[in-house]
């Protein structure tokens, strides 16, 4: 199989070429931004240069550049994507998702990210796949697919197939040999009940790649792997892997072996591959090693790599911020500070690590496009958390754009989105 190869600036900008933490100062409040100078671009010789950016509008960052316009690999063009999250059943309720795309027209959204295989391992449209078909995958809410997405690119929208990956119960259950076991032989199960496949398969990881397969013949432009990890709870101790199957491959080995061998079989086929992450893992080895995510290794088979960067997802005293869902702007820039970091440290090593003769293969990374918070994490307790409205969502939205990133996504499980705090065109 042909293998393509892309680079990414590392201030997130995209580049194509080829083929084959902390914060060093405090941000500054919202209140404070609002009279600063708009960031501005200038480009000379291939290097675009990016003025007044950061939470006090006073960094400048240089990246290298290319025709954006002019990508290598043909029938993949790529959009900086301003996304929101729609589930199977809401895509299937043509009226509801249709109120939604009107309520979003005329703001910065120009993609939705849909469910084709969703959190209970259930394909939501119909697809002619031969595994999906033998376990009979498919319950179609979205009774036509193809058309929907018709409509939808007719709106101007770029549009996602997430596929949750490595939690699929449905799967579990009709392949049982493909899945975790515990030691009396019973399927592994989280504490929601949620039976998941073994990662270590490549069963399983023909299984996905069947799927993304089918997204792009339905019309799809990238698919988006979820779940793409092990399951972080303690109770995964008391699962028996086959070590005729681990070969003594490690849980970071294998989720990017993953990772490379899904982005090869589909970007080939002329899709954009992404992939979530969670935000804790960058720059947390025991993280990275609990869930098998290796923030920086992974971004160099992906087009995309989308940290969840949740304000509701850090625990008090990340970045310093004694609450942090209290405090997006601060939490959003800190973490994306930390992400540049880490990436920028990766791609140093690997280039002092180059072989200077080697002038064909070209190393990258994948575009940063954060997931952003757009609910209200109540559970965190009195104290702990805010009430997410326009404002949160605004305030997410500038600590991206100051942190010198163009893409983001909004999530909410329920579909309900706070437009108000998105930019209008």
């Amino acid at each position: 199989m042909r293998r393509w190869i892309f680079a990414v600036s590392l201030a997130g900008m995209l580049v194509l070429v080829g083929c084959s933490r902390s914060a060093t100062e405090e941000p500054a409040s919202s209140e404070n931004l609002t009279s600063a100078p708009d960031p501005t671009e200038d480009e000379t010789s291939g290097i675009k240069v990016i003025e007044n950016v950061g939470p006090n509008k006073d960094k400048t960052i240089s990246v290298r550049i290319v025709d954006e316009n002019d990508p290598a690999m043909p029938g993949r063009v790529p959009t900086k994507v301003r996304g929101i999250y729609i589930s199977g059943m809401m895509a299937g309720n043509t009226d509801a998702f249709m109120r939604i795309l009107d309520s979003a027209a005329g703001t910065e959204i120009n993609t939705v990210v849909i469910d084709l295989k969703d959190d209970e391992g259930r394909i939501t449209c119909s697809i002619d796949t031969p595994v999906v078909n033998e376990i009979e995958a498919c319950r179609p809410y979205i009774s036509d697919i193809e058309e929907l997405i018709a409509s939808l690119k007719e709106r101007g929208l770029y549009v996602i197939a997430r596929v949750v990956a490595f939690r699929d119960p449905y799967l579990a259950e009709k392949k049982p040999e493909w899945s975790l076991h515990v030691a009396d032989g019973s399927l592994y199960r989280d504490r929601q009940g949620m039976a998941w496949v073994d990662p270590y398969r490549r069963e399983v990881w023909d299984y996905l790649v069947e799927v993304g397969t089918a997204a792009k013949e339905v019309g799809f432009d990238e698919v988006q792997f979820d779940y793409i990890r092990f399951s972080t709870e303690g109770t995964m101790r008391d699962v028996v892997f086959d070590e005729e199957v681990t070969a003594g491959r490690s849980k970071t080995d294998v989720i990017t072996e993953f990772v490379k061998y899904a982005y090869e079989c589909l970007a080939s086929q002329g899709l954009f591959v992404s992939a979530d992450v969670f935000g804790t893992i960058i720059g947390s080895e025991i993280d990275a090693n609990a869930v098998g995510q290796i923030y920086t290794e992974m971004a160099k088979h992906l087009d995309y790599i989308c940290p969840m960067l949740y304000p509701s997802h850090y625990s008090s005293g990340n970045f310093g911020i004694e609450n942090p869902d209290t405090e997006p702007y601060n939490t959003v820039y800190a973490a994306l500070e930390k992400s540049r970091t880490e990436l920028e440290t990766a791609a140093a090593a690997d280039e002092a690590a180059a072989d200077p003769s080697d002038t064909i293969t070209v190393r990258r990374q994948a575009v940063v496009r954060p997931w952003l918070q757009d609910f209200t994490a109540s559970y965190l307790g009195e104290g702990k958390y805010i009430e997410y409205g326009p404002e949160e969502v605004a305030a997410q939205i500038r600590a991206v754009k100051d942190a010198g990133y163009d893409e983001w996504m909004l999530w909410s499980a329920a579909n309900r989105y706070h437009f108000g705090g998105v930019a209008v065109k």
